[in-house]
């Protein structure tokens, strides 16, 4: 499966299709939930109070997932809950090599 993953503020929609997976990670703004409907944005994951939060567009309208629809197999809720909270005492860098360790683990299962 090859992921079509862009930058919302690159694609302009009449051309470029939209992303598959869109991942927000700004704390301080986030983007309305029907701003991506309207986009038909497949899926989208937020961190939110030390939790990732999946919405699966079904029927027009984002329902909150327990699992992605992209990435089924990975369990991806306790796992960034759990390198986010690793990352405070062993750091960023370190914790970054240990989760992508753990997702090329999980998806060649």
């Amino acid at each position: 499966m090859q992921l079509n993953v862009s930058f919302l503020f690159e694609t302009t929609i009449t051309v470029d299709p939209p992303p598959d997976l869109v991942i927000e990670v700004d704390l301080t703004s986030k983007t309305q939930l029907d701003a991506y409907e309207a986009l038909g944005v497949p899926e989208i994951w937020r961190y939110e109070n030390k939790k990732l939060l999946i919405n699966v567009l079904q029927e027009g309208k984002y329902v909150e997932s327990e699992i992605s629809q992209i990435f089924p197999n990975l369990p991806i809720i306790e796992a960034i809950s759990q390198y986010c909270e690793q990352s405070q005492t062993v750091g960023t860098s370190q914790t970054l090599r240990l989760f992508r360790k753990w997702v090329k683990d999980h998806i060649q299962k």
